[in-house]
């Protein structure tokens, strides 16, 4: 008996030392390295693969990341207009309570027809997870993951007002540790990071569920 429990702890041990959180291959696939033999990140590609496909469109306001497990919601900025950091946060509980951002329908059906009540501004460690460093203006891959995204008009972009409202920059709900007043954003022209003051005015992405 004192064996089986052993093993059994032993088996459950080793299954929650496996439930870690796998770092992600960036998506570049060029390398640059001059070195013989190349050591850099697009000659090793290191990393989770990113599956195929990447996005999966669930035809109810709201899209899948495949690698993530995150739900995102498909209309990106919603709101119409760009936001300061306060307004995005407003905008997401207004997103809960009515299923709309200043005032739009924000088109989520995918709670039995309604909309569901607990969106959130994704971290900045969820925002830069849609980010692919193998493409530029976006900085994100088609919906099937296997291109670019064009998103300027609409042609093949896993999110609808992607980059019309505000051409690039996202809030994450982060704030910059050593400066309260800013928070930190992902510009997807080039899926670069930097914390700009609160009062700036960006877009807004809603996300909900992990893994």
């Amino acid at each position: 008996m004192g064996l089986l429990v052993c093993l059994c702890l032993f088996y459950a041990r080793s299954v929650l030392a496996d439930e870690k959180a796998h770092v992600a291959q960036t998506g570049q696939t060029t390398s640059y390295d001059t070195n013989n033999p190349q050591r850099d990140d697009g000659a090793l590609q290191e990393g989770v693969e990113f599956p195929i496909p990447r996005f999966t469109d669930r035809g109810n306001g709201t899209i899948k990341d495949n690698l993530t497990g995150l739900i995102w919601l498909k209309q990106a900025n919603c709101s119409g207009i760009a936001r300061t950091w306060q307004q995005a946060l407003d905008d997401i509980a207004s997103l809960n309570a009515t299923g709309r951002m200043n005032g739009n329908d924000c088109g989520d059906t995918s709670r039995k027809g309604t909309h569901q009540k607990d969106w959130r501004l994704p971290n900045i460690k969820e925002l830069l997870s849609l980010v692919h460093y193998g493409f530029w203006q976006p900085a994100l891959s088609n919906a099937a993951g296997t291109a670019q995204a064009q998103c300027s008009p609409v042609v093949d972009c896993p999110f609808s007002n992607f980059f019309t409202v505000v051409p690039g920059p996202y809030w994450s709900s982060t704030t910059r540790f050593i400066e309260p007043g800013s928070a930190w954003f992902v510009d997807f022209i080039e899926g670069n990071s930097s914390a700009p003051r609160k009062n700036q005015e960006l877009g807004v992405l809603a996300v909900r569920g992990g893994p």
